[in-house]
């Protein structure tokens, strides 16, 4: 059995930099048209200089056979300027500004501390813009459970602040719960929309923890229940416009990972259309794939369709246990096991 598609993008991925930026950028190259690209490096893309530089390095990495455009982004701290909106959205390379609340995953250390407090003109600016705001939804209040934060984020931010705001163009990042996929539902359709994660798709919170602990299954947001994994295929295979796929692609060195303080990150490239094409055919809806994959996301941000194709065989193959580079292994989703779907170039 074979699927073509119109070439897929990742609306949500870690490229980082450095040694590591050369050895994942091929991966997404390989199936992915464009990516947005998030900003949380050490230090953190907050200017659109920096972006632009950024935007350079990524190109320099990729294989001269590829065709990847990388959609920057920037990161929103307490100090963005709404002149640094405007020159981001003068420069034609900076698609959207990503919130972190301060503490809540990988590098987000100087992220947002007060949204209301510090950030309102620059989020004005941005409406004003059409300048999307990409969220990582959760609170980081030590109260919260840890499988509450994305819930009780919803309920304190992102309510209050689409009824301040109500122009401002909202993607919720790797939505985790049955909460947020009614959240996103109940919002006007072009305003508010998410993504979703292979890892969320077809994992649910066991897989954390079977056989003993497995943290090459521990990302941020955390791992849900299977009811909540199960709201979210549905959300997804129903043919609603409001979700696209962003893998929240996010490589560590095998160390970073297998140490008393592992860090949090799945790295789904290789394996995340060959996932979503599982889902969706174990569904029943593989006719709904290429919109998830390949329309919503572009229509979401008011850029073109792909022209490109891929296939989508029905072929097994056996997911690589480890990628091996100088500076150490990087661990790829699914190692070691078959998989069912392998995506190729047309």
């Amino acid at each position: 059995m074979e699927l073509t598609i119109t070439q897929p993008d990742d609306w949500h991925l870690h490229l980082r930099d450095g040694d590591l930026l050369k050895a994942v950028v091929p991966h997404s190259a390989s199936h992915f048209g464009r990516a947005i690209v998030m900003p949380n490096l050490k230090p953190p893309v907050t200017t659109t200089a920096a972006a632009m530089a950024y935007r350079e390095s990524i190109l320099k990495a990729l294989p001269a056979n590829r065709k990847f455009t990388p959609l920057m982004t920037l990161y929103l701290t307490d100090n963005t300027s709404p002149d640094e909106i405007k020159l981001a959205r003068k420069s034609g390379v900076v698609f959207a500004v990503k919130l972190y609340p301060a503490g809540a995953t990988t590098n987000s250390q100087d992220g947002v501390t007060d949204l209301f407090g510090k950030c309102l003109p620059v989020l004005e600016e941005m409406a004003k813009q059409n300048m999307p705001l990409l969220v990582h939804g959760e609170v980081t209040d030590p109260n919260v459970d840890i499988f509450d934060r994305e819930k009780v984020f919803i309920e304190t931010v992102l309510q209050p602040l689409i009824q301040r705001l109500p122009r401002l163009k909202i993607v919720m990042e790797h939505i985790t719960t049955l909460d947020a996929v009614k959240f996103v539902e109940s919002c006007k359709e072009g305003f508010v929309a998410a993504t979703v994660t292979p890892q969320h798709l077809v994992l649910n919170r066991n897989a954390i923890f079977q056989g003993g602990l497995q943290p090459h299954n521990y990302c941020l947001p955390v791992l849900k229940r299977e009811t909540h994994r199960q709201a979210i295929v549905s959300a997804v295979t129903s043919g609603s416009k409001k979700f696209f796929l962003g893998t929240d692609s996010a490589p560590h060195e095998r160390r970073k990972k297998e140490c008393p303080c592992g860090c949090a990150g799945v790295y789904n490239a290789p394996v995340a259309l060959s996932l979503c094409a599982m889902v969706f055919e174990e569904m029943g809806a593989l006719d709904k794939l290429e919109a998830f994959t390949s329309f919503n996301g572009s229509d979401f941000y008011g850029l073109p369709r792909n022209t490109s194709k891929i296939k989508l065989c029905r072929a097994t193959w056996v997911v690589p246990e480890a990628f091996s580079f100088p500076f150490g292994d990087i661990i790829p989703m699914f190692a070691g096991k078959t998989l069912e779907w392998q995506p190729s170039s047309i």
